[in-house]
């Protein structure tokens, strides 16, 4: 009975949980009902209870072995989140803090005192900047932005500390959540901490160049001024649109072609930015391009992007399949040419699609290029005396090109002949040349006084890549002999001045100033046979040339007469480019050395970064100076820039420059070496005397620039090379 009694309570639970009612159950094998007490239920009943209980209470293990990939993924996802939040925490300064969130107790005092440091630190940062602040009359730009850096790197450096701050506002948000002003300062904390990171590469940056780029270190640090040309001129080549020209030649032959343009580097140097330029102007014409660099020395790469220019990643294989499938492939310096030798190489019936655009004019590049000199379709120069270089050095090896060389000077851009006052494209109603040329004026009293400068300081301008080629040493002599004498002169004017209203110079004080002059004048009247050359490269006739000796005297006499401005005008030279990729550590070490022996011309020496906007600069300056040595510039870029702004230019006796510079016209030219730096002291000194003098100088370059050296006079030439290479009639 208590058998039966015990299989009924067993059979009863077993009924609770079904959800059938009580009473007779349904057999799902027969079909048919069966007695409750009936043998046959309880044998059924008793088979399929376990089964029930067994899969009810293990239901969970077999959904866990059904989705065992889920729970790894979400197992894998806990774990990586965990390792996420403990990184960060340590990475904060919360490495003090275990994981749940409780601060674990100090083991020393020493270890509580470092804590109760670590928040004075914090505390004082402020009061530290004050007393930086403060103390800005006493240090120099370069010891200041050196100090800031070294606050900035010890901060990073002891994180543990610091994060004091940050431990105690972790213990206010157990109490309540952080809020979203909280958030944000959390982002701006984290945002100097990634400054803080910039800082330190760009210190590694700098060891690793062995640059010195504290202003202490160069005098005088200026620019760039960029936000004050944005600023004044209510206008930036960023938004700039197309200025092709849809009805010229050149875009009827470019348009919905495909070129692939190539760079030997990114630097802010003529031949690169020649290539941007020209890149620039076929996609604004219709045309597709794409750029292989070879080396991303420089910094354009920002500038290209921003110009939407397509870099090729890869330079080989893919630059290789890229160009067979253009119209026309342009290469832009000598050193290109071990590229278009493997790319020939590669696909030998390509060469007859290259044109090589060659800004060089040294034996060395000629040496790397000449195996394939003869090899590419077209070789195009810049400048006559290169061309005439490079066809002597072709017969003397013995190479004859394909087809004759075609000469394509390079030109002043749109955006410089824009804020220049010269019509461009980018000129509009409310852009009207007029106005450009006030707000010029207005750019250049802006970027003086940041400078401080004043009215009667001459600013001489020299913006090129530091190297023993440019020749800024040879400049900073010059300069220190312009000082000298001009400080001589001063001397003397004063000793030999009678007070009679005014001061009237005597003879000997005469004869003194025409002795310093004597070396110029001669110079002077000879270059009139050497130098002079009109727009079609011959030399003036024996009118004009006793014409420009009488002008030359003219000249003479007024430097003589004139005794009234010396003491008004001050030598003041810029230097160019800070920071290139381009410069020569050990020559920028000699020039601060040479600076260092001379304190007094070094009060009148500034320095300018490496940057590509150079309107203000020339805005800014008086004169410009191209020093460069050895066969000279072969054009010159920056040489027709300063002339578009109306600077004179003083610039050596070689290369393109000659073909520019018109002696006593546009500009004054001395020899080569070590003897054109007395000569160019005496030029410098001339147009520090007559401003009257160089502004006219500056008036006859700029128009000799509208004639000869705008976007429309270089790529109409341009035209012609595209034309030629690709037989588009």
């Amino acid at each position: 009975m208590e058998e039966s009694n015990n299989r009924d309570f067993q059979g009863n639970v077993v009924r609770q949980s079904s959800s059938r009612p009580s009473g007779s159950l349904k057999s799902t094998l027969s079909g048919r009902s069966t007695p409750k007490n009936s043998p046959s239920f309880r044998r059924l009943n008793s088979s399929r209870t376990p089964r029930r209980d067994g899969r009810s209470s293990g239901s969970h293990f077999q959904w866990i072995r059904s989705n065992r990939l889920l729970l790894w993924l979400i197992l894998i996802t806990l774990w990586a989140y965990l390792g996420f939040y403990v990184q960060s925490k340590w990475a904060h300064g919360d490495n003090k803090e275990d994981l749940i969130g409780y601060r674990s107790k100090p083991s020393t005092d020493s270890s509580e005192a470092d804590q109760d440091h670590g928040s004075d630190l914090v505390a004082n940062i402020d009061s530290l900047a004050v007393k930086n602040a403060s103390s800005e009359n006493q240090l120099g730009d370069g010891e200041k932005l050196t100090d800031l850096k070294n606050i900035d790197v010890v901060l990073a450096k002891k994180g543990s500390r610091v994060s004091s701050r940050q431990s105690t506002s972790l213990r206010k948000r157990k109490k309540k959540k952080r809020s979203t002003t909280e958030r944000s300062l959390n982002s701006k904390s984290r945002g100097k901490q990634n400054k803080t990171i910039e800082v330190q590469s760009r210190s590694l940056e700098e060891q690793e160049e062995e640059i010195p780029k504290r202003n202490t270190s160069y005098g005088l640090l200026v620019g760039p001024f960029g936000l004050t040309e944005d600023k004044i001129l209510g206008w930036s080549a960023e938004k700039r649109s197309g200025t092709c020209d849809r009805k010229g030649e050149f875009t009827r032959l470019v348009w919905s072609r495909k070129f692939v343009l190539i760079f030997h580097e990114l630097s802010m140097t003529g031949a690169p930015l020649s290539m941007m330029e020209l890149a620039t102007e076929l996609l604004s014409c219709g045309a597709t391009v794409s750029a292989v660099v070879l080396s991303r020395k420089g910094g354009l790469m920002e500038e290209l992007a921003r110009r939407k220019i397509k870099v090729l990643e890869d330079k080989l294989e893919l630059s290789y399949k890229t160009a067979t499938k253009a119209d026309l492939v342009i290469a832009g310096s000598a050193v290109c040419a071990s590229w278009i030798e493997q790319y020939i190489a590669h696909f030998p019936a390509a060469s007859n699609q290259i044109a090589w655009w060659i800004m060089e004019n040294r034996r060395e590049y000629f040496d790397r290029s000449k195996l394939v000199l003869k090899r590419v379709k077209m070789l195009v120069f810049i400048s006559e005396s290169q061309s005439k270089q490079w066809l002597a050095w072709c017969e003397e090896e013995g190479i004859k090109l394909n087809t004759q060389p075609m000469l394509v000077p390079l030109s002043v851009n749109d955006e410089l002949a824009f804020v220049a006052g010269i019509p461009c494209s980018l000129n509009t109603p409310s852009f009207s040349v007029e106005t450009m040329m006030e707000r010029r004026q207005l750019l250049r009293d802006a970027v003086r006084k940041e400078m401080g400068l004043t009215d009667s300081d001459m600013l001489v301008m020299s913006l090129s890549s530091i190297n023993t080629g440019k020749g800024q040493l040879l400049l900073l002599e010059s300069a220190l002999l312009t000082v000298e004498q001009a400080n001589s002169l001063e001397v003397s004017r004063r000793k030999g001045s009678v007070e009679v209203g005014q001061d009237q110079p005597t003879l000997s004080g005469k004869q003194h100033s025409r002795a310093l002059f004597q070396n110029w004048n001669h110079y002077g009247e000879s270059s009139n046979e050497l130098y002079r050359y009109n727009e079609s490269g011959n030399t003036l006739n024996d009118e004009t040339k006793r014409e420009s000796a009488r002008l030359s005297d003219v000249k003479m006499r007024r430097v003589l007469s004139d005794n009234d401005g010396m003491n008004k005008q001050t030598l003041k030279v810029l230097i160019g480019s800070v920071g290139s990729k381009s410069n020569k550590v050990p020559y920028v070490k000699v020039l601060l050395r040479y600076l260092s022996q001379h304190p007094n011309l070094s009060k009148s020496v500034l320095w300018t970064p490496a940057t590509t906007r150079v309107s203000s600069l020339y805005s800014a300056a008086d004169v410009y100076v191209t020093n460069s040595q050895g066969l000279g510039e072969t054009f010159g870029r920056v040489t027709i820039e300063a002339m578009a702004f109306g600077l004179p230019v003083l610039g050596t006796d070689a290369g393109g420059t000659q073909e520019i510079v018109e002696h006593n016209v546009t500009g004054l030219l001395h020899p080569l070496g070590r003897p054109g730096t007395q000569a160019l002291a005496q030029n410098l000194l001339f147009l520090l005397k007559n401003p009257s003098e160089r502004m006219q100088m500056g008036k006859r370059g700029r128009t000799k620039v509208e004639k000869m050296y705008l976007k429309r006079h270089m790529y109409k030439r341009f035209a012609q090379v595209v034309s030629k290479c690709m037989r588009i009639k």
